[in-house]
């Protein structure tokens, strides 16, 4: 007991000496630092890295001691301190030290859609909406990770009365996870077991997709998330208040797969249970509606009034490649976002200054001015082909290429220790592509680089990783992988219907679970980035619960309207949302309506209903029997007496079959959703080449809240002097909008032509 108070007495009069040492040193002269050190020139006494530091800092003369921070295990390779600028000259000449960073101060950033989204606490859609409180969004996927912290209740009410669901595994739940039960039977009788190593027949999600998509629609507050010091703020789901039901249908097998009948097994269990939305990240091949689980059990959930949002699929970056493609399904393409996961190239002589490029190794590198190496010289073949490198050049160097071929396991071999490359390909790598420490530039910065090299004799680098840009511009794209319209099945109605954010998304993950490799090892984290339409998907589910908490009674062909007559088509450079493929301006094919636009779809002005039988004289229009539409909407009395392709959809799709001009006019119904009388005038946007529109009547009138207007839309086609694309397709569009006198509401749809497969 006296041995430990005179401690805390030796402890009060240094803390009493340092600070009045400190209240007369400056601020600027005293202050903190990030130090990267060499560990492997860690002298051979120590027997740890911390050790060495402690040590080091101790070392450090001045009149105020040196204060060690933190030690720093795998985010890098050194620690932080306060040091002094006598000390921090001291530092930096000692052996092992590699570069002194400042102290810096970081703004509060969430990890980053909600906020590319628009999304702001004290104003719009999240706080209307009390941030998707009490809605129940039931996820159909891989399972749950419960204990990720993305998922605790701190704050939240108890469970929604109109609850009747279970979790299989009472611990897996609290009043934010509310439901959690696997379908593994189907699968069972496919594969005849599931795997006792490789997943759980349970809930619990072994591969992390489930928990990703999970937390991205509905995950809570959390600070501090990021991908080994990438991405890293606040990670907040899409409606942060939403409750969450995950039914697993998905186990590995070779790869995780479905069986139809679990996951027709799960939806049905969803209605059941009294969940408000549905969404799906995951499909089967397209087949007549009738034929396709996704598409009954949307059918039958949306007779109920709950919104079924599913991925489009990742077959891009061809046509008629869409997913989940049923009219009464909202249907999600992924776009980039505006943040670059990256790092800082300097040259030797720093001659250009920063030159930033794309890079997501996982480890907080500094590498200070090392030799880097580019054959110029070789004639015969490129510097990165294999087999075209020696050890004696390249061991212990940066290789510079200029190919996009890549041959990482020769350049560990041959002990190169990473890469610079010059490419446009950097758009297409995703975080698992870096297990090797490399940057790829795009090539004008690529060019700058080569210069300095040629012109330099033993030129170096120093290459800083782990950063991230918000603001990147041109965002969003879409993604190369996401697939595009038209709907093989059903080529009338345009698809996919939005577009959302799904490249280098940052969300939870299965810890257990390779997050990262470098070389033949694995990393684990609690979060991830991954990329898909997977990721589009749950961005919309958790907007479109924000919109049914805000609008209780919206059907969910309102507020996929609503969504998709507000979306913009417009990136942050002002020109048209580009095709990252191909590096020119999409089309609705490729993104639907546009990029999906949260607060603008809280007050659409009008809509675009739809009844179910409205669905059902579409089916009639397909030719379907009716015993197969009766498969599909479970009634036996079908009636097709107006059976129609025409449905009230919020775009207009015209399809050339074996001819170059047609003629299509449309029928549609608006619904005004203000509160009180307006009328509405309408306005053809970007007229195209090769159609010409006419609207009848030109001005639509509303008397009140939920007062309707028809009008009608004739569309004259003619391509016969279009020039031939790469893949034998021609699509061309426009837009119709309809533009409120005197107010501010714009309801916009896109106008499509495209041939036949």
């Amino acid at each position: 007991m006296a041995q430990s108070m005179d401690l805390r007495i030796v402890s009060f009069i240094y803390t009493f000496v340092v600070i009045s040492i400190m209240s007369s040193a400056s601020v600027d002269d005293y202050q903190a630092y990030i130090v990267h050190m060499d560990k492997s020139m860690m002298p051979s006494p120590f027997t740890g890295h911390h050790n060495w530091y402690t040590s080091v800092l101790s070392s450090l003369s001045d009149e105020v001691p040196a204060m060690h921070l933190y030690t720093y295990n795998h985010v890098m390779d050194g620690f932080s301190a306060v040091l002094t600028k006598s000390q921090l000259a001291q530092l930096e000449k000692m052996p092992g030290h590699l570069a002194t960073f400042e102290e810096k101060l970081g703004q509060l950033h969430t990890t980053h859609t909600p906020k590319f989204l628009g999304l702001q606490k004290h104003a719009g859609l999240w706080p209307a909406s009390g941030f998707g409180e009490d809605m129940i969004i039931g996820i159909l996927d891989t399972g749950i990770w419960p204990e990720s912290e993305s998922f605790h209740d701190k704050g939240m009410s108890e469970v929604p009365s109109h609850w009747r669901g279970i979790c299989e595994t009472k611990s897996f739940c609290n009043k934010k996870i509310i439901g959690a039960r696997a379908f593994s039977e189907g699968m069972k009788r496919l594969r005849e077991n599931i795997s006792k190593t490789d997943d759980y027949d349970s809930p619990r999600d072994y591969e992390g997709h489930g928990t990703h998509t999970s937390s991205t629609a509905t995950g809570s507050r959390v600070q501090s998330a990021d991908y080994f010091g990438y991405a890293k703020g606040t990670a907040t789901g899409i409606a942060p208040k939403a409750r969450l039901a995950m039914y697993k249908v998905l186990f590995l097998d070779n790869s995780y797969d479905a069986a139809a009948s679990d996951t027709l097994a799960g939806m049905d269990q969803a209605i059941e249970d009294g969940v408000d939305l549905m969404s799906l990240s995951l499909g089967f091949s397209e087949t007549p509606f009738f034929q396709n689980p996704i598409a009954l059990g949307a059918f039958a959930a949306m007779e109920k009034g709950i919104f079924v949002s599913c991925s489009a699929g990742n077959a891009g970056p061809h046509h008629y490649t869409i997913f989940n493609g049923a009219p009464w399904i909202t249907t999600i393409g992924a776009g980039t976002i505006d943040r670059l996961l990256a790092a800082y190239v300097t040259t030797g002589d720093q001659k250009y200054g920063t030159l930033v490029g794309k890079s997501i190794f996982p480890e907080n590198l500094l590498v200070e001015r090392v030799p880097i190496y580019f054959g110029h010289g070789n004639k015969t073949k490129e510097t990165c082909d294999y087999g075209s490198l020696d050890p004696k050049d390249v061991q212990g160097k940066y290789i510079f290429c200029e190919s996009d071929g890549i041959s990482f396991d020769e350049f560990t071999a041959l002990g190169a220790l990473g890469a610079i490359f010059s490419s446009d390909f950097g758009n297409f790598l995703r975080p698992k592509d870096f297990n090797f420490p490399f940057v790829m530039l795009e090539p004008k910065s690529g060019d700058l680089l080569k210069r300095y090299i040629i012109n330099t004799e033993n030129a170096t680098v120093s290459i800083k990783y782990c950063e991230s840009l918000l603001g990147v511009k041109p965002a969003p794209q879409v993604a190369d992988f996401s697939s595009r319209g038209p709907d093989r099945i059903s080529p009338w109605i345009l698809k996919p219907d939005l577009l959302a954010p799904g490249v280098d998304i940052l969300a939870a993950w299965a810890p257990n679970r390779g997050s990262a490799a470098i070389g033949d090892d694995y990393l684990l984290s609690d979060y991830r980035l991954v990329s898909g339409t997977s990721m589009a998907s749950p961005h919309v589910v958790g907007i479109a619960a924000l919109l049914k908490s805000t609008h209780r009674d919206w059907s969910p062909a309102a507020i996929r309207s609503a969504m998709m007559t507000t979306a913009y088509v417009l990136d942050n450079n002002q020109s048209i949302i580009m095709d990252l493929t191909f590096g020119t301006p999409g089309t609705p094919l490729d993104y639907g309506a546009g990029h999906v636009n949260p607060n603008k779809a809280m007050d659409p002005g009008l809509v675009y209903d739809i009844q179910p039988q409205d669905y059902i004289n579409y089916l009639c229009a397909l030719n379907y029997t009716r015993n197969e539409i009766r498969v599909i909407t479970k009634r036996s009395e079908i009636s097709c007496a107006n059976a129609t392709l025409d449905l009230n959809y919020p775009s207009f799709m015209i399809i050339l079959n074996n001819t170059n001009t047609t003629r299509a006019t449309f029928q549609r119904v608006l619904t005004n959703v203000g509160t009180l009388g307006s009328s509405y005038r309408a306005i053809i946007q970007t007229p195209p080449s090769g159609l010409n529109v006419v609207v009848k009547p030109a001005t639509i009138f509303f008397d009140g809240r939920y007062s309707t207007a028809k009008f009608e839309i004739t569309v004259d086609v003619d391509i016969t002097h279009a020039p031939p694309t790469e893949y034998g397709y021609y699509g061309n569009s426009g837009y119709l909008s309809w533009h409120e006198v005197n107010g501010t509401h714009v309801v916009r749809s896109p106008i499509v032509s495209a041939t036949a497969p």
